[in-house]
């Protein structure tokens, strides 16, 4: 049964004629920095596949330290070529060669709380030795839409003419990527794009596992934040390859979502029909959510092709198939930034 939902995905993740188009246009090879991470190696599964299907001889490449498991065989294995490497190295990051294209993936959230430091130094220091031996390329920079504040429910959502206002350290080490990378992108000419996402799904984590899990076992989920966005893995994949065509200096901000502004409730009401399981709630919604507005993205690159009830089906068939899953959730029902 888990291969009928892998094809799915397989056909889900197909790249579109857009991206093909796009990274036509794109000159030079591509290098993920952080591939290892949660959206990294599907990024680069899609990249290659896309550069296949547009008849181009350009490399991707991926960088992490590949640690353990077999990540970089499996990458490898599909035409990805693989660098392992500490990003905080002080001798190994020099050593990287130089690329056109670069997608910026490192950063530290999961277990912040208690190891600031490190937080920091992935997530501001890094950035500013990045981007100064990166001065000549393109680069896609991941943010976070925790670096925005909490508004209304009834606002709509936070758009890129909204001050950031980031609670806790995680956050505010994010806004410290942000600044890094647009003072680097003023000094050195360097086209910038920050990728300001909140939050990718996949069926393996994110915020329809976490609340699809608690369904399943009967167990109450907080409605405290009963408002979030999300966007389908494969399409924060597609417009993420896609915006090399957008890099600009000064750095350009874009939020990254889908175009819902979802009930927590509702996600859980679908989950419990596919689970024929009663959803169980605790406390009173707050009346304000940590909600981003995408409409500039979706006004470059289109809605996602991924719908929310897609989403929620594959995610529900998986659970029930007893696929893997990753168990690094989002936490995004903190509301105090203590990740």
């Amino acid at each position: 049964m888990q291969s009928n939902v892998q094809e799915l995905e397989t056909t889900l993740l197909a790249p579109s004629a857009a991206l093909i188009e796009d990274l036509k246009k794109t000159d030079g090879d591509l290098m993920l920095l952080g591939v290892g991470g949660k959206m990294g190696p599907s990024m680069a599964r899609l990249a290659v596949r896309a550069i296949r299907e547009a008849g181009l001889t350009k490399k991707v490449i991926g960088v992490s330290r590949f640690s353990s498991g077999t990540l970089r065989q499996e990458l490898e294995a599909i035409g990805v070529e693989t660098i392992a490497c500490d990003l905080l190295d002080d001798e190994a990051l020099p050593q990287l060669p130089q690329v056109p294209n670069i997608i910026y993936l490192a950063g530290y959230k999961f277990g912040t709380s208690g190891n600031e430091d490190f937080t920091w130094a992935m997530n501001t220091f890094l950035p500013g030795r990045v981007a100064a031996h990166f001065k000549d390329s393109r680069i896609v920079a991941f943010s976070s839409g925790n670096v925005l504040p909490f508004v209304p429910v009834t606002d709509g959502g936070v758009s890129e003419e909204t001050e950031p206002a980031p609670i806790g350290e995680y956050a505010q080490s994010c806004l410290g990527r942000e600044r890094i990378f647009q003072y680097f992108s003023k000094k050195n000419g360097t086209p910038v794009l920050i990728y300001r996402l909140n939050y990718a799904v996949d069926f393996r984590y994110g915020v329809l596992v976490e609340i699809a899990k608690s369904v399943l076992a009967e167990k109450a989920i907080d409605l405290t934040t009963e408002n979030v966005n999300v966007i389908w893995q494969g399409d924060a994949n597609e417009i993420a390859l896609r915006s090399l065509l957008h890099c600009t200096s000064p750095a350009t901000v874009l939020n990254v979502t889908g175009p819902e502004i979802l009930s927590v409730r509702w996600i859980a009401q679908r989950f419990g029909e596919w689970f024929s399981k009663e959803p169980q709630f605790i406390n009173q919604p707050a009346p304000t959510a940590l909600l981003n507005n995408a409409s500039a993205c979706h006004k470059l690159f289109g809605y996602p092709r991924t719908s929310i009830r897609e989403a929620i089906d594959i995610t529900a068939k998986w659970l029930l198939e007893g696929g893997e899953l990753w168990n690094k959730d989002t936490h995004f029902q903190e509301r105090k930034g203590n990740f």
